[in-house]
């Protein structure tokens, strides 16, 4: 029984120690995402815009995604578009659109992959200076509206 024991342990010890040195990543948590999505919504709609409002996880899979009343069916794919541009790429969808203008060499990254929303109303989450996520807006009359609402939802959670 004994020798069993610490057979066990043997055999056990290099794989606790090796589980202590799994990496971490950073993680935007639903509750947050939920907040600033809701906030978003709300700066829009107190201005008279009918949005919708998309947050995607590092990853690119949809976390959070609001569509307020009356807002037009593009919003959907518009702000999701918006969010995972921003979280793909790790900056804002109106600086990237700059970006693309001003260098016709990089035309390309508009196709690069379909999901992408070059427009502005995407921003990147970043908390404690790490990207965990993009936030897109889509449905107000211009993309720099949609961005001052995306920038609501992030000050609603103190992201970057």
């Amino acid at each position: 029984m004994i020798r069993s024991i610490a057979l066990a342990t043997a055999l056990l010890t290099p794989a606790a120690a090796f589980a202590q040195d799994l990496p971490t990543a950073p993680y935007l948590p639903l509750d947050m995402a939920t907040t600033a999505t809701q906030a978003a919504v709300a700066a829009c709609s107190a201005e008279g815009h009918n949005v919708s409002v998309a947050i995607v996880a590092r990853s690119g899979e949809t976390k959070v995604l609001l569509r307020a009343d009356n807002a037009g069916p593009h919003t959907v794919g518009s702000s999701t578009g918006k969010a995972f541009t921003s979280a793909s790429m790790g900056r804002d969808t109106a600086g990237l659109a700059g970006f693309i203008g001003g260098n016709p060499e990089n035309g390309g990254l508009r196709d690069m992959d379909s999901r992408l929303v070059i427009q502005a109303g995407g921003l990147p989450i970043r908390i404690g200076g790490a990207l965990v996520g993009g936030i897109g807006v889509g449905g107000a009359p211009s993309g720099a509206i949609d961005e001052t609402c995306a920038r609501a939802g992030l000050d609603a959670i103190g992201a970057e």
